[in-house]
């Protein structure tokens, strides 16, 4: 899978969870500001994440991610 491909499908998963149209987001969305910050839809989006893309990344990795582009990243690394 490319770097593409991964924005894609993390976009989906976070449109879907966060109640978002895919069109309102960029790298450069926060978590805290843009998207709300709840802990609780993080918990999700790991879920996701780990269920979808078979990557296992840290509930507090991810929480420490600022904007979309910090979580790509950390899931990249990690593929």
């Amino acid at each position: 899978m490319n770097r593409k491909e991964l924005e894609e499908q993390i976009f989906e998963m976070i449109s879907q969870l966060y109640k978002k149209d895919v069109e309102e987001l960029t790298l450069e969305t926060t978590f805290a500001d843009d998207l709300g910050g709840a802990s609780v839809l993080m918990v999700g989006l790991v879920s996701e994440i780990e269920n979808e893309l078979d990557v296992m990344i840290q509930l507090q990795e991810a929480a420490a991610c600022e904007t979309i582009g910090d979580l790509v990243d950390k899931v990249e690394e990690e593929m």
